[in-house]
């Protein structure tokens, strides 16, 4: 019995000095490995007289757990030494001053469409939404472009695999599939819709161009609805959303397939009021949208009667508009998340 209180002297002693992880696994080792003191202590068992086996037995085993237990001690002892000294390194000061958290802003885009939007929806106007993907006969034949009609080549449109209801799958050029799904499913007037959203062009992208850009196009139909209606809408709109109260507009000729007749709306320039610039080419007069009655045959398409119902439908470049409105001369700037050009908007 002797050599079993030495040995948990020894343990003892060496757990005393024992600072690290390491230096505990060395003593578990050495006492309690495959060739450790404990180990060849109970293999000698045999040597033992008979009448003292079992009592030498039982103390050599209560050792080699008394040893466990005294090792996993001493490494608990360790990790809350190790965890003082780090909560100790890692203290933290709360009376000193936070960092500096700087807010997010609204992104111009953004702004702009949310400004569109507000204005025509305190007029009365509801938000459509619709797919991004679409079939040729709502982005096209709905529409009055029928199938080879050279208005299509001027679309420059995105075309998918596969098809959508028996029909090309396509990216939308436009949001009026929008206007042509609400009346397709409404059927009877009155509509008065805007439709905001993305669509996408295979164009180069360039100070002025993008292959992805956003539209807010506008639709009302209902009995006698009329062109000077349109023009009461829109030159409302203008000046709201540039504010100016007395701003000038026109309406200009032009030709779209979906309306009949068609317009495009110019607005005195912004930059320089109208007296010439090199933003409005010198002509005093910008070109912001384009508008018109609806075509007949659109609504046929969707079952409405052109002979009781008419409406006019408008289409607005988003971007466009925001480049007017905060003097920004290059599209691209829209979408690079320059840090610098954004933080000049954060009063918006």
């Amino acid at each position: 019995m002797t050599v079993i209180k030495t040995i948990r002297n020894n343990v003892l002693e060496a757990l005393k000095t024992a600072s690290t992880h390491a230096e505990l696994e060395r003593i578990k080792i050495s006492y309690l490995g495959r060739s450790g003191f404990i180990t060849e202590l109970l293999r000698t068992l045999s040597t033992i007289p008979v009448q003292e086996r079992k009592v030498f037995g039982e103390s050599a085993n209560q050792l080699k757990e008394e040893i466990a237990l005294l090792i996993q001690s001493k490494i608990n002892e360790i990790e809350v030494v190790k965890l003082k000294e780090k909560l100790a390194a890692e203290k933290i000061d709360v009376g000193l001053p936070g960092f500096p958290f700087l807010k997010g802003i609204t992104h111009p885009l953004r702004k702009t469409l949310q400004d569109i939007s507000s204005i025509f929806e305190a007029m009365g106007f509801e938000v459509a939404l619709g797919p991004e993907i679409e079939n040729e006969w709502y982005n096209f034949e709905a529409l009055n472009i029928p199938k080879n009609h050279p208005a299509r080549d001027t679309q420059d449109t995105f075309y998918l695999s596969g098809e959508l209801e028996g029909q090309k799958r396509l990216l939308r050029t436009h949001t009026s599939p929008v206007q042509i799904r609400v009346m397709k499913e409404k059927k009877t007037p009155p509509i008065k819709i805007i439709a905001p959203g993305r669509v996408y062009r295979n164009e180069a992208t360039d100070a002025t161009h993008s292959a992805i850009f956003h539209q807010v196009e506008g639709l009302l139909v209902d009995e006698n609805v009329t062109f000077a209606d349109l023009k009461g809408v829109l030159t409302s709109f203008v000046r709201q959303f540039f504010s100016v109260s007395g701003y000038n507009v026109r309406f200009r000729p032009s030709h779209f397939q979906f309306t009949e007749p068609s317009a495009e709306l110019d607005v005195q320039c912004i930059m320089c009021g109208g007296k010439g610039c090199r933003i409005c080419k010198n002509e005093g007069w910008l070109e912001v949208l384009g508008c018109g009655m609806v075509h007949p045959n659109v609504l046929k398409a969707v079952n409405i009667d052109p002979e009781k119902y008419s409406g006019f439908a408008f289409g607005i470049g988003v971007e466009r508009f925001c480049m007017l409105k905060y003097s920004i001369d290059d599209m691209r700037l829209l979408y690079e998340n320059n840090y610098q050009f954004l933080k000049q908007f954060n009063k918006l």
